[in-house]
């Protein structure tokens, strides 16, 4: 029987629809969710996902900052904004969409953001607090992909959980949120010999490493969860993931399409954690 279809299309919807009963009851104590998004730049990718981000703000009840500057900006002026931006007691969330230019630190931007505002869970004190089990913000695609995980109704205590890929965004908080979660988890990468040894002795799988095709249903085991983070194109063009979809499919119990899986979930989980951040200073 192919595979369950986890769709990040309803469970955002879903999610979305929970966001806008909280963002009115906030309204009632006089508070609108804010989340600042600045653009340096004129990189036609990165104008994509902040009209997105725009409008979802928009759409849920948030109130949306966008501040774009040319490419010549300086690195001194931006941090200097977002140091001011921190300061904005009406500001609960501040994201500066990247990649920047390439006189532009991004570490040194990430780190200029109070960590009491950084929705997106990039800064070193966020991942120490992940790292640590604190409360904090949880960087969004690996939140969205533990929700996902969440839908299907299975246990993650005692399973064991493969990761493909080692990033600071997705591979690296991913395997600390499954950890949390009671899972064992075993973290592969692009020097791990023999994938599918570890791949088919996973109950979940998250293959996030940006190369199509990385998992095949020979790599895969009866009845597993398959989530695919990859965001890649096909030989003809058609958006496509990490994982060879149509042969996974047949195997797992469950798995994520590409689009439609991880990639609504990731600005609705930014949603969340801006709302989160209004709630926390309106108590």
């Amino acid at each position: 029987m192919p595979a369950q279809l986890i769709s990040g299309t309803a469970l955002s919807q879903q999610i979305r629809a929970e966001l806008s009963q909280r963002t009115a009851a906030l309204a009632t104590r006089g508070v609108t969710p804010a989340l600042a998004v600045i653009l340096v730049g004129d990189d036609p990718a990165s104008a994509v996902y902040v009209r997105n981000k725009v409008k979802a703000c928009a759409e849920h009840g948030l109130r949306s900052v966008l501040e774009k500057y040319e490419s010549s900006f300086s690195e001194d002026a931006l941090l200097a904004r977002i140091r001011s931006l921190n300061d904005d007691m009406s500001v609960h969330g501040i994201l500066v969409q990247m990649p920047l230019p390439a006189h532009i630190n991004p570490q040194r931007v990430i780190e200029t953001i109070s960590t009491a505002k950084d929705v997106d869970g990039y800064s070193v004190r966020s991942a120490g607090e992940l790292l640590a089990g604190l409360p904090g913000f949880r960087p969004c695609t690996p939140y969205g992909c533990m929700k996902l995980i969440e839908s299907t109704a299975v246990s993650l205590k005692g399973k064991h959980a493969v990761v493909i890929g080692r990033s600071n965004t997705v591979g690296k908080p991913m395997a600390l949120l499954l950890l949390q979660a009671n899972a064992t988890v075993t973290v592969c990468h692009s020097a791990t010999p023999d994938l599918g040894f570890f791949t088919r002795q996973a109950d979940v799988v998250v293959a996030a490493v940006g190369r199509r095709n990385t998992l095949t249903r020979d790599m895969v085991k009866p009845g597993a969860i398959v989530i695919d983070v990859g965001m890649n194109r096909d030989d003809a063009g058609k958006l496509c993931g990490d994982v060879a979809f149509d042969e996974v499919r047949e195997v797992a119990g469950w798995i994520t399409p590409v689009p439609g899986g991880v990639g609504p979930m990731t600005i609705t989980m930014l949603l969340v954690n801006t709302v989160e951040s209004a709630e926390r200073v309106a108590k």
